[in-house]
C-alpha cells in the first residue's frame, strides 16, 4: 500500500493555465481520506505553493511540502523544519561571475525575494509565478557567508543550452544542477535535490521507500523519480524523464495526477 505521493507542480499537478482540476483535485481528497499523505514537492519557494496547499487543504500539523527542489522541507502550518540545506554568498558570486563569461542572466532567493543584478522577463515572471517580491540587487553588497537558498541561470532556452554546454565539469561536482524548465537552470547545494527532500520527509514520518510514489516532469524531478517505489513521469514529461520513470501516466493536461492515484491508490 502508498502511503505518501509526492507531487511536482508545475506540468504534473497544475494544468497549463496554472490551475488544477476538479477531477485531479477529487482524486487527491480520496487519497487523503484513505490516508495517504500527499505532499507538494517543487522547485518554488512556499509562498509560490501556499495558495495550492490551501485549495488542495493541505495546511495542518500533518502536512508538508518540499520546497526549493528540496532544499527546505517543512511542516505546513507550524513551520517546523524537517530539513533546511542551502548555499552561500559565496556561491552566488562564483557563479554570478560564471554567467557573466557565459552571456546568461541569473537570480537567486534569500530571504529578500528573487535577487537579481539585472531585471529580466525571465526574473519578474519568477516573481509572478511565486507571488513574491524581486528586488535588484548589486551582488557585491552580498556578504559570502549570507544565507543562499538556490541560484538560477535564466535566459532563453537556446542561450541557455550554449551556456550548459560550456559548463565547466567541476561544477557538477561542486553542485545539485537541474533544468526545471527550457529557460531555468538551477543550482542547489550538493546535498540538495528532490529525491533527498521526499526521502527525508519518508524517514521522519517511518514511511518505508517502496510505499512512496513520486511524480514529475523535468529534469528537477529525476531524483524523487529515481527514489520512489513508484516513480512516474507525466505524458508530457521530458523523454529523459520517460526513460527513467516506472510508469508514465497522461499528461497534466489530462489528469495524470488522477490517473495515477485511481489506478494505483484507489484501484478503481
Amino acid at each position: 500500500m502508498y502511503k505518501l505521493i509526492a507531487l511536482d507542480m508545475d506540468g504534473t499537478l497544475l494544468r497549463e493555465d496554472k490551475t488544477i482540476s476538479s477531477i485531479t483535485q477529487e482524486a487527491i481528497q480520496k487519497a487523503k481520506e484513505k490516508g495517504v499523505k500527499i505532499v507538494l514537492a517543487s522547485g518554488r519557494p512556499v509562498e509560490g505553493i501556499q495558495r495550492y496547499l490551501e485549495q488542495l487543504n493541505l495546511i495542518s500539523g500533518e502536512d508538508f511540502v518540499v520546497s526549493y527542489n528540496g532544499a527546505i522541507v517543512q511542516n505546513t502550518k507550524t513551520k517546523e523544519i524537517v530539513s533546511r540545506t542551502v548555499l552561500k554568498g559565496s556561491d552566488l558570486h562564483e557563479l554570478y561571475a560564471l554567467s557573466q563569461e557565459l552571456g546568461v542572466n541569473i537570480h537567486a532567493f534569500s530571504q529578500e525575494g528573487c535577487i537579481t543584478p539585472k531585471l529580466t522577463k525571465y526574473s519578474i515572471l519568477e516573481g509572478e509565478i511565486n507571488g513574491i517580491p524581486v528586488v535588484v540587487k548589486n551582488y557585491d553588497e552580498i556578504k559570502d557567508s549570507e544565507e543562499i537558498i538556490k541560484i538560477m541561470m535564466v535566459e532563453e532556452p537556446e542561450i541557455l543550452q550554449e551556456a550548459i554546454n560550456n559548463l565547466p565539469e567541476y561544477l557538477y561536482e561542486k553542485y545539485t544542477i537541474v533544468r526545471s524548465a527550457p529557460f531555468f537552470l538551477e543550482f542547489l547545494n550538493k546535498e540538495v535535490n528532490k529525491g533527498v527532500g521526499v526521502e527525508a520527509l519518508a524517514n521522519s514520518l517511518g514511511i518505508k521507500r517502496e510505499e512512496v510514489i513520486c511524480m514529475g516532469d523535468a529534469g528537477n524531478d529525476e531524483h524523487m523519480i529515481r527514489y520512489a517505489g513508484l516513480g512516474v513521469a507525466m505524458g508530457n514529461a521530458f523523454e529523459e524523464i520517460k526513460e527513467v520513470a516506472d510508469f508514465v501516466t497522461k499528461s497534466n493536461n489530462e489528469d495524470g495526477v488522477a490517473y495515477i492515484i485511481d489506478q494505483f491508490v484507489l484501484n478503481k
